[in-house]
């Protein structure tokens, strides 16, 4: 929530950066005709945005443009704030209508981190609070439906990393047969639940995977008290629903990929990068 009137020469800067993005080549007076600004202002801006090494003035060009320099201003907004963008309105609509809170969570490392949560919109939430929570994959259903649905080979490469894991939680990763029946059941039904064998143990939570072009980059997941309806009831009642959730959310952040990879093209994940990621140190 804003505290106050924005800084006017910070909003002056980003309307002049905002034009200069839309056009090739741009003057000082036609940046004077659509921002509304007094040319003296624009001018002093631009100088200051070519020291900065935002914008170049090419006379052989006959104009101002941007440089490279801006594509720094977003290299932070993909992956994570990107998911978390397209879904927060449909999250925050999900709980307005089924009263249960909802969250998005993404792979770290070793475990999934719930990076956007509407317990604070919820009346029926099982918990206070869950943001930057760190969840075991193998055991935790945001985990599960992550591990059951990201590449083959990302997957390996997780296990490997949970095998030598000495959480608790993780020891499951060391027992072939088990991991492989619990992916199985989650690709076969399509969502998976929290292990009944971790706290809290009044609770339930079904998840379902966010995917772009065949990763996953995050899941979604419910969560329900156990006891307000029997386990067959809840499916019947919200999964469905999560899953229209999860291809509304997919359908938003295709929106927004389409266009930061427009904008910068080399920001798309490699699979080295992707193992980078996964088997960096906590």
């Amino acid at each position: 929530m804003s505290s106050g009137s924005p800084v006017e020469s910070v909003r002056r800067t980003f309307a002049l950066l905002e034009e200069l993005n839309r056009q090739r080549i741009t003057s000082v007076q036609h940046l004077h005709a659509t921002t509304g600004l007094p040319k003296s202002t624009i001018v002093r801006l631009l100088d200051t945005l070519c020291i900065l090494g935002y914008v170049r003035n090419d006379p052989r060009q006959g104009g101002y443009q941007v440089t490279s320099g801006v594509r720094s201003l977003s290299a932070g907004f993909h992956g994570d704030p990107l998911v978390v963008e397209a879904a927060r309105p449909w999250a925050i609509e999900f709980t307005r209508r089924f009263k249960l809170p909802v969250g998005i969570a993404v792979f770290d490392r070793s475990s999934m981190v719930v990076r956007l949560s509407t317990t604070l919109d919820s009346p029926m939430s099982p918990f206070h609070a869950t943001i930057n929570m760190r969840l075991p994959v193998l055991t935790r259903a945001m985990g599960r439906a992550y591990l059951a649905f990201c590449p083959a080979d990302e997957r390996e490469y997780i296990l490997e990393v949970l095998a030598s894991s000495d959480h608790p939680e993780d020891q499951v990763a060391r027992c072939p047969e088990e991991v492989r029946e619990i992916i199985a059941r989650v690709q076969r039904n399509g969502f998976a639940e929290r292990s009944p064998a971790v706290e809290p143990k009044s609770s339930n939570t079904f998840s379902v995977p966010i995917t772009l072009e065949g990763n996953v980059l995050a899941t979604i997941g419910l969560s329900y008290f156990s006891s307000s309806m029997p386990k067959a009831k809840a499916i019947a009642a919200y999964v469905p629903p999560l899953m229209d959730l999860a291809k509304n959310i997919e359908s938003s952040v295709a929106a927004l990929h389409a266009e930061f990879i427009h904008e910068q093209p080399s920001m798309r994940e490699k699979p080295a990068d992707r193992k980078q990621r996964v088997a960096a140190p906590l």
